[in-house]
Parts: C-alpha cells; sequence; structure tokens
C-alpha cells in the first residue's frame, strides 16, 4: 500500500501539471478566491521556494536530477524499511513528490509551479502537488519524531 502512494501522488502530480501546460500559456493567472489564491503557469528550474533558480546552465540541471536521483533512491529504501503507517505514508509522499518534480526535471529542465497563495501584494512562492506532498510528509516525519521521543 506505501507504494502506491507514491504512484499516486506521482500521477495525481503530473496530471495537474499536464492541466496547466495544457490550458495555460507561460504566466497566465487565474483568479480563483480574490486577494488569497491564483492558479498562475510558471517554471520553476530550481528547487523548493525558486531556490538554485537563478543562472540555469545544463551543469547545474544536471547536478539537480542527480541529486534528486541519489535522494529518490534513499527515499525508496526508507519507505522499504519503513514499519509503522505514519512513517510509511510520510516516505510515499515524500518519494511520489520527488518523483514528479524529478521527472520534469530531466523532461523540461524545470518543474511546472501553478499554485499561487497570497495576501495583498505579499505573495507565498508559487509551488505544486508534488511540492505539497514533500511538505507535507516532512511534517509527518517530524511528527513521527516527536511521538518517538515522547515514548522513550
Amino acid at each position: 500500500m506505501k507504494f502506491v502512494i507514491a504512484i499516486l501522488i506521482f500521477v495525481l502530480d503530473r496530471w495537474t501539471k499536464w492541466l496547466i501546460e495544457t490550458r495555460f500559456g507561460p504566466w497566465d493567472t487565474r483568479v480563483v478566491i480574490p486577494g488569497f489564491f491564483n492558479i498562475i503557469h510558471s517554471e520553476n528550474p530550481g528547487v523548493a521556494f525558486g531556490i538554485f533558480a537563478d543562472g540555469v546552465t545544463p551543469v547545474r540541471t544536471l547536478a539537480l536530477v542527480g541529486i534528486t536521483i541519489a535522494a529518490v533512491g534513499a527515499l525508496g529504501w526508507m519507505l522499504w524499511k519503513a514499519k509503522d503507517s505514519l512513517s510509511s505514508t510520510a516516505f510515499a509522499l515524500i518519494t511520489g513528490g520527488a518523483l514528479g518534480n524529478l521527472y520534469d526535471r530531466i523532461h523540461a529542465g524545470a518543474a511546472t509551479d501553478f499554485l499561487d497563495f497570497y495576501s495583498g501584494r505579499y505573495h507565498w512562492y508559487t509551488f505544486n502537488l508534488a511540492d505539497s506532498a514533500i511538505c507535507i510528509g516532512a511534517g509527518l516525519l517530524m511528527l513521527t519524531m516527536l511521538k518517538t521521543h515522547k515514548a522513550t
């Protein structure tokens, strides 16, 4: 079941990005909730929150792909070894999200981001379903660490 979650996250991520890529032009924006939420088509050549997005070079993209492949391998191993359901779910979310963004990086050299939350002129970084899964999975891992720490 734990690998099904990772595959489901990957498939949902690819589907949502495909919808944006085929129905929106670059930087097209649709207001969903005025003053709070837009759907926007942007491409992020970096990693989460635009880190390493400046100075796009083939070497940098190759390095990010290599690092992500190694991380996905390590995550897959941890997912395989996870014993409790909370850790399994966390690793599955992170693995599925990492696979979604890895696919983008290999296929297009950038990840498609489209969820834009803001208040007034203050915008959070635009992100996608894969990024959401990674953050939720990381939060669940922190929760398992706190549970483990309290149990000892």
